[in-house]
């Protein structure tokens, strides 16, 4: 038996006590990183923002195993906050929709959420009307056509039903009764409610396709509701796709028990109180970066240089050679050889520990 057949569904229950001790070192984590945030000034409590940002929308894709280009992801973000993040990629219409939908779901956390709203969210995922080759609907609740809606794993004639969601004609009512919970004032706790959230709408699966991002795009917005702040300085997404095989193993156990999920709000719990231990990752790189081009705003510094660095502190994929920082640059081999050795005598880059040909190029920070 689903969870969704049970008499009382959807009236879930759970132990007050068994999570107290929890709920209180969750919000106690919460209450000391959004403190240390407001201690750092707004130039680099917006760029912690930003990178937040970054890792929620390519994380929450990552689960779902798709992955989007972090620069493409990075130019499309900076765009719409218009922060100056040197030269920008052309961007996939895929990637815009994801950060579209991140988007409104933490600058927007105040506006009621609406049927029409998540239509919306749901549409900018799949711009073509597509997932993968299969023709999807989007922007309306599913039908099951095709038949009932199956979360299902493995190859063709050894198929494994993780789980089933309630027939399409139920989803319309469920919906309402999930929206109309949704923005109802309570005196739930706000971390209580994201975890709920999260939970009944992926269970509810009202969506051909993007049910699981949307949960998740959800939960921010009660956690941003939670903190009265539409800026995120930690991702949850992050911490799911690290255990993602928990994460899935988890809601199928879930949604084929009982209506007590005291097991779901605590491993949520558990995963946020990582994110923000996780947090201090992002604050760390956010705060060399600066003190980074407080050092570099000493030298003169060309175009080419300027946006090798930046691709360098964003977190450069491999080694930095003379060969690619030509092609980055879009110079000669001689041009790039003479940008790295003047980054080199100032002190901004230093050679790597292989030589000759396999010479490579790193960054050189103040803290170093």
């Amino acid at each position: 038996m689903y969870i969704w057949e049970r008499a009382n569904w959807p009236h879930f229950t759970w132990s007050e006590v068994e999570l107290s001790a929890k709920l209180a070192s969750t919000r106690h984590l919460q209450g000391l990183l959004l403190g240390r945030m407001e201690a750092l000034g707004f130039k680099l409590r917006e760029e912690a923002a930003f990178e937040t940002l970054i890792q929620d929308v390519v994380t929450t894709s990552e689960i779902e195993g798709e992955k989007l280009d972090t620069q493409q992801v990075r130019s499309s973000l900076a765009r719409r906050l218009g922060m100056d993040v040197g030269a920008l990629p052309a961007v996939d219409r895929h990637v815009e929709g994801v950060v579209d939908m991140m988007l409104d779901a933490t600058g927007q956390f105040r506006d009621p959420l609406t049927a029409d709203r998540l239509f919306g969210w749901q549409a900018a995922l799949f711009p073509t009307g597509r997932s993968g080759i299969s023709k999807i609907r989007v922007g309306c609740w599913r039908d099951d056509a095709n038949g009932p809606m199956q979360v299902v794993s493995g190859g063709y004639g050894c198929e494994r039903i993780h789980y089933q969601a309630p027939p399409a004609e139920r989803v319309p009512s469920e919906m309402n009764q999930f929206l109309e919970w949704m923005n109802a004032e309570s005196a739930q706790d706000p971390v209580i409610k994201a975890a709920v959230a999260h939970f009944w709408f992926v269970t509810i699966h009202p969506f051909d396709d993007g049910n699981g991002r949307i949960a998740r795009a959800l939960a921010d917005l009660a956690l941003a509701r939670s903190e009265e702040t539409s800026q995120r300085f930690y991702s949850m997404s992050a911490q799911i796709q690290r255990e993602r095989a928990a994460y899935y193993d988890l809601l199928e156990r879930q949604q084929k028990s009982d209506l007590d999920i005291t097991v779901w709000i605590a491993w949520f719990l558990n995963i946020l109180c990582e994110a923000f231990q996780s947090a201090d990752t992002i604050l760390i790189n956010v705060i060399q970066k600066s003190n980074f081009w407080e050092c570099a705003a000493k030298h003169p510094l060309n175009a080419r240089q300027i946006k090798v660095l930046n691709r360098l502190l964003d977190g450069f994929q491999g080694k930095m050679t003379s060969s690619k920082w030509a092609k980055i640059g879009g110079c000669s081999q001689d041009t790039a050889n003479r940008d790295i050795a003047l980054l080199i005598n100032v002190g901004l880059l230093r050679r790597g520990p292989a030589g000759g040909r396999s010479t490579d190029y790193e960054l050189v920070f103040q803290d170093d």
